[in-house]
């Protein structure tokens, strides 16, 4: 992986390099090699006698630059140039490069030189051209240059932050002489490397570490460069998320085309921008009335399923008939069942709730953690069970549940299911989609009927975005002259992202039930009333506590667990005024107080958002620039391997 991620970027710096011969302008003179004192001018006749770079990298992750040049010019000349690389592919990929923007550009010149400034696009490069073009300058003049790149800092992942950067992109063309570099930071570096030489060689350079950490490197000869890297404690920035662009890293946007064609496609654009949602309009909203929706049991009242033999149409209908109130779910419906059922979509809590389920029914205990100290962070006991005899036998799902939260032991806290759930919950949401289908609810996994017009709803999201973001410097130069302005620019992308809007929006609604799942629709519905309007004097005291525990998965699911633990509180109290206990369930391990069954639902919704955010949880990404790991912990670095970097010339 490490050869073609190499490979891929020797080629990006090779266009870089290409580019600059064809404006250097100069034939490279010889290497001259020895350290420089001040006003020492070199012996070359077109090349840098000094490069002096000041780093300062902020808490953002960000880079500013200053460099100080003394540059040798031939008679001639006009100023010099620096190739700032602001593109850099990224782990391999073919249409995403990582991207670190340029800005707060400013040069001055001690020895009196020109310093007016044109950046220019130059493929994965950008050049800061420094001079007058009807100025011209030689010997050597000195440049003071300053610039901004984001997100240049990496987290690498192993609780340290790297600063691995190109002092000198190895696409350089002439001499280098002089050259160091000093780096500050917000804290002090606790590791550098320096490395000098062609592409990819790891000739050693010094570097000593500390605030600020200082380097300095031999001369350097026409395609030789000198990277840099400095590693701090993660804790020293903020957020260090990298810029993921997509596009080709070597897109060069320069483009001529005459008025006629530029209002020619700028009618083309606001057409598009218009015709694109009217499309997705028409054709989601045909898609919805053939797919989308459900199919019921004609004749029949809702809830009800055909005895054997018995014929009855199936009609299709977007309307949810009125149901009857139902006193107990639906026959053989688990808790993540029924919630899967009402919204089309196994949530987190269907998952959740699926664990006190199984707790209920004897399969394992929860409780809370023991908890010392001010600010504690809440944690969970979960505790295996031998189920009861005649405990009814697991599906899938639940059995692979359980297993994921058991791997090794049969007592774990739910913390420690941190960052090691994430593949467990995706096979169980995967398992419990595919359950759905199989008991005959739904034509196709509703997953999977939404799941393409979602990537499409995506793609048409990121084509808006990206219009918003690149289209003025992509397609401002095919509009220049249309007379519209950004207009058709501004069209296009509204016209992508209300197409996204409608594609999501309609294609959520394309996973149509069954007339068999219509019916446990309207039989959960039904149930969900009964939760919603149970009174406490409808329950005798010796089936209370059964009854609540069977139901409280089912009250977590539909969001009525606080509704229904108050009626059970009624229950007690009423059973304690008569003499008699009610008993407590013995799957919860907690401590009882005066409310016990509010409390028990309490703790229960707050396990249940505990468990969603530990259940989701995976380990950080690392950051990098995309070349396979950093300057300390990837195998090494090597000259050009920075994620950023420089190089110059005169012009």
């Amino acid at each position: 992986m490490r050869v073609r991620q190499f490979s891929r970027y020797a080629a990006l710096l090779a266009v870089a390099a290409v580019t600059s011969l064809g404006v250097a302008g100069a034939e490279a003179s010889p290497r001259h090699t020895g350290g420089l004192s001040a006003g020492y001018v070199a012996a070359v006749d077109d090349g840098a006698s000094l490069f002096q770079e000041t780093d300062v990298l902020t808490a953002d992750g960000s880079v500013e630059v200053t460099q100080r040049i003394r540059w040798v010019l031939p008679e001639g000349r006009h100023g010099i140039y620096r190739d700032v690389q602001v593109r850099a592919g990224y782990q391999d990929q073919e249409n995403q490069y990582r991207y670190y923007e340029l800005s707060e550009v400013s040069v001055e010149s001690p020895t009196g030189a020109p310093t007016d400034i044109t950046i220019l696009d130059d493929g994965a490069m950008k050049r800061i051209r420094i001079g007058s073009p009807s100025e011209t300058v030689s010997g050597e003049q000195e440049y003071i240059v300053r610039f901004r790149l984001a997100n240049v800092v990496n987290d690498i992942g192993d609780g340290t932050a790297e600063f691995y950067y190109n002092l000198v992109d190895s696409s350089n063309d002439f001499d280098v002489q002089g050259i160091s570099a000093t780096v500050k930071a917000p804290a002090a570096a606790t590791q550098v490397r320096c490395y000098y030489g062609e592409l990819q060689e790891n000739l050693g350079c010094d570097a000593t570490a500390g605030d600020p950490a200082t380097f300095a490197v031999p001369d350097l000869a026409p395609r030789q460069g000198a990277t840099i890297v400095a590693s701090y404690p993660r804790d020293a920035f903020g957020e260090l998320t990298p810029d993921i662009r997509s596009g080709d890293v070597t897109v060069d946007t320069g483009v001529q085309v005459s008025p006629q064609t530029s209002r020619s496609l700028a009618l083309l654009a606001m057409g598009g921008g218009v015709l694109v949602p009217l499309l997705a309009a028409a054709g989601m909203g045909l898609a919805v009335w053939r797919r989308g929706r459900d199919e019921h049991y004609a004749g029949l009242t809702p809830g009800l399923i055909p005895g054997w033999g018995q014929d009855v149409p199936v009609v299709r209908s977007s309307q949810q008939p009125t149901v009857a109130v139902q006193f107990s779910p639906p026959e053989g419906v688990q808790p993540g069942m029924l919630g899967t059922i009402v919204d089309e979509e196994v949530n987190l809590v269907d998952v959740t709730a699926t664990v006190v389920d199984l707790a209920v029914r004897g399969y394992l205990t929860i409780g809370p953690a023991e908890q010392a100290g001010f600010g504690f962070t809440e944690d969970w006991v979960l505790t295996r069970r031998t189920p009861p005899a005649n405990a009814v036998p697991l599906h899938d799902y639940e059995q692979r549940l359980l297993d994921g939260i058991f791997p090794a032991q049969d007592s774990v806290q739910l913390s420690s299911l941190k960052n090691h759930f994430a593949s467990t919950l995706a096979s169980v949401t995967s398992m419990m989609y595919a359950e759905v289908t199989r008991r005959g609810w739904f034509r196709e996994s509703p997953e999977r009927a939404r799941s393409a017009f979602r990537w499409l709803a995506g793609l048409l999201g990121l084509g808006g975005v990206l219009t918003l973001f690149w289209g003025f410097s992509v397609l401002g130069p095919y509009l220049g002259d249309s007379g519209w302005g950004t207009a058709p620019i501004m069209v296009l992308a509204g016209g992508s992202l209300a197409a996204a809007a409608i594609v999501w929006f309609l294609g959520n609604r394309l996973a149509a039930r069954t007339a068999l799942g219509s019916a446990v629709l309207a039989q959960s519905r039904g149930f969900e009333q009964y939760l919603a309007t149970a009174e406490a004097g409808q329950i005798r005291f010796e089936e209370a506590e059964g009854l609540f525990s069977r139901y409280l998965p089912y009250a977590i699911v539909l969001g009525l667990a606080e509704r229904w633990a108050g009626v059970f509180e009624q229950v007690a109290a009423a059973a304690a005024a008569a003499g008699t206990a009610v008993v407590l369930p013995p799957w919860y391990t907690g401590t009882w107080g005066p409310g016990s069954f509010r409390d028990i639902a309490n703790s229960m919704d707050s396990f249940s958002t505990t468990a969603a955010g530990t259940f989701v949880s995976t380990p950080g990404s690392s950051g990098t620039s995309g070349l396979g790991g950093g300057g300390f912990s990837g195998g090494g670095g090597f000259s050009g391997g920075g994620g950023s970097g420089s190089s110059g010339g005169s012009w």
